[in-house]
């Protein structure tokens, strides 16, 4: 019950490290504020941990919408009192339309840094200003906020140019905050999944079982990660056994960054 009675809210949180997350966190003793689309996913997920007993709200969110991000944080303190945590895992990626630099279309380039990088912007910014209205708590901290980022910001191989750049562009942003907001008592970290038994967007994907099979070959452990191996480094980051660690990332991909 390393995180009993913090209240996190979680983006991203109907499917996927999202959900996983949630539920973990759940597990842990936190009061979980689910934000996302579609609603029924969010909705799901914040029954499923009703009914095992623990304190949930669902709240659909889209966060490239700066009105709704704030009004996720103001339910979040108006409903359970405060807010302690926050992870900005909403994520999504377009893949076959997201190809060639040269040729790629505008919108798909806007749509994906909406989510994936001006969507993380607004949840961090509205977060990191309901912190500092709070007080500070144990330790001196105010809250935790973990970036969820991908093994793609390591290097520039992913096919995927728009993905690729707004998840660079959450290391500096991870950064930032550290290095800004580390003596007002707040810390920021990232993690960055590798490649995943399901991308965001998989029904998307052209060859969702050929990209499987090939990325599988490369990764050292053999096979392709899950949702369920993010959520423990992710929870561990928000707990008090991290309150050293601040402004880093964390891979957690198989060695396939390495490879």
């Amino acid at each position: 019950m390393r995180l009993k009675d913090k209240v996190a809210l979680i983006t991203g949180a109907g499917s996927g490290i999202g959900a996983a997350t949630a539920l973990l966190m759940a597990q842990e003793g936190a009061k979980v504020v689910l934000a996302g689309i579609p609603a029924s996913g969010v909705q799901a997920v914040a029954d499923e941990l009703k009914l095992a007993g623990h304190s949930a709200l669902a709240i659909p969110t889209d966060v490239a919408d700066s009105s709704q991000i704030a009004d996720a944080v103001a339910q979040s303190v108006a409903h359970f009192g405060c807010l302690d945590v926050v992870v900005a895992s909403a994520g999504i990626q377009l893949h076959q339309e997201d190809l060639n630099l040269h040729e790629l279309p505008d919108e798909v380039w806007d749509r994906t840094h909406d989510v994936n990088y001006r969507g993380v912007f607004l949840t961090c910014k509205y977060a990191l200003a309901e912190f500092l209205k709070q007080e500070a708590k144990e330790q001196q901290e105010r809250g935790v906020i973990v970036i969820v980022a991908s093994v793609t910001a390591m290097n520039g191989r992913s096919v995927n140019p728009a993905y690729l750049s707004g998840k660079h562009g959450l290391i500096g942003l991870n950064r930032y905050i550290a290095v800004h907001y580390g003596t007002q008592g707040i810390r920021c970290n990232a993690v960055c999944p590798g490649a995943l038994e399901r991308t965001p967007n998989h029904d998307r994907h052209p060859d969702p079982q050929g990209r499987a099979e090939t990325l599988a070959q490369r990764i050292p452990l053999g096979r392709l990660g899950r949702p369920e191996e993010m959520a423990p480094f992710i929870t561990f980051l928000c707990t008090p056994d991290a309150r050293y660690a601040t402004g880093a990332y964390f891979v957690i991909d198989g060695g396939l960054s390495i490879a």
